[in-house]
């Protein structure tokens, strides 16, 4: 489909109709009936199921079940405005905690002949080639044979993947991300030190901890991808949301008791700072706590790490042009 991916539309199609609602139109839904069943405020012929998310507006005859299928036939957004907005809200779809996941079998997708296309993409995104190199040899990274997406893939005590989460490598529009059905979010992407630590890093996404242990390179602590966070969206009333720890977190501090510090590398925006805050909160007292957020705001350790990479570029044209 023009403008979007296949991937893309089913990364979109994760998220139901009402738990859209519950956490973007909180204030739009009126409980209809003792069934749980609501409505909305605005259209009393609409009604969604609060369990199966099944809805039907009776008044224009059309129903669905996803948030994706609400914002085109609800709200009347264009198809591919609408998966572009659910791919960028939710890369990461994390369900609240109140609704329990079905278990999936977990399954690495095909690898490629080579990694050559994502070792393109993270050099253009200003990640250090040895770092690269060294993840590709460690089997946490590689390229998918469909769609040549970056796999990361997070591994448990055994060495046995548990976790993968796909980055696209296309470098036009917003980038494709989800993650592999199946994965468990207590083995989140891991990057090991090079040497015994009592340092954590912890960062919203794969790609950050590649991005900061290049900007700083030294591989001194271990770096932690939380696998996205689920926070409130900024003006939204945060009260509403009931933080919950990180399972990646949680699970790899039970498996390493040495750790004394958590260094929280979030991104420097609402959600970021939101979880920033929260993580502190709920670690403090038990751990050295140490905030790192990126210094400019609205960014995050990948945009950096690019950022870095785009000005080296142009310093070296220049200097090649004289």
């Amino acid at each position: 489909m023009p403008g979007v991916t296949e991937e893309q539309i089913i990364a979109a199609r994760q998220m139901t109709a009402i738990e859209f609602l519950q956490r973007y139109r909180p204030g739009e839904l009126v409980k209809a009936d003792s069934r749980g069943e609501f409505q909305l405020r605005a259209h009393s012929s609409f009604k969604i199921n609060g369990e199966t998310s099944k809805f039907h507006w009776k008044s224009r005859d059309v129903g669905g079940k996803s948030a994706l299928d609400y914002l085109v036939k609800v709200e009347g957004m264009p198809f591919v405005d609408a998966v572009l907005d659910l791919c960028e809200e939710s890369p990461s779809y994390i369900p609240p905690p109140s609704q329990p996941e079905q278990e999936k079998e977990f399954v690495l997708p095909p690898a490629a002949n080579s990694n050559r296309r994502v070792f393109a993409y993270l050099m253009k995104r200003g990640i250090d080639r040895k770092v690269i190199e060294a993840c590709f040899r460690a089997g946490i990274l590689y390229e998918s044979a469909d769609y040549h997406n970056a796999v990361f893939v997070g591994k448990d005590e055994a060495d046995a993947a548990r976790y993968a989460f796909l980055r696209g490598t296309y470098t036009r529009g917003k980038p494709f991300k989800a993650e592999v059905s199946g994965s468990d979010k207590r083995f989140c992407f891991l990057l090991p030190p090079k040497r015994e630590t009592n340092r954590l890093a912890v960062y919203e996404a794969a790609i950050e901890t590649l991005a900061h242990l290049t900007l700083e390179g030294t591989a001194d602590k271990w770096r932690l991808s939380l696998g996205g966070i689920y926070a409130p969206k900024e003006g939204e009333q945060s009260r509403s949301f009931s933080f919950k720890t990180p399972p990646a977190l949680d699970d790899f501090l039970k498996r390493h008791p040495e750790v004394a510090e958590i260094e929280i590398c979030t991104n420097n925006d609402f959600a970021g700072r939101w979880a920033a805050e929260h993580i502190e909160k709920a670690y403090q007292g038990k751990y050295r706590i140490v905030k790192n957020l990126p210094e400019k705001e609205g960014c995050d350790y990948a945009d950096l790490a690019k950022e870095k990479y785009e000005e080296r570029a142009v310093h070296q044209r220049a200097a090649c042009s004289r």
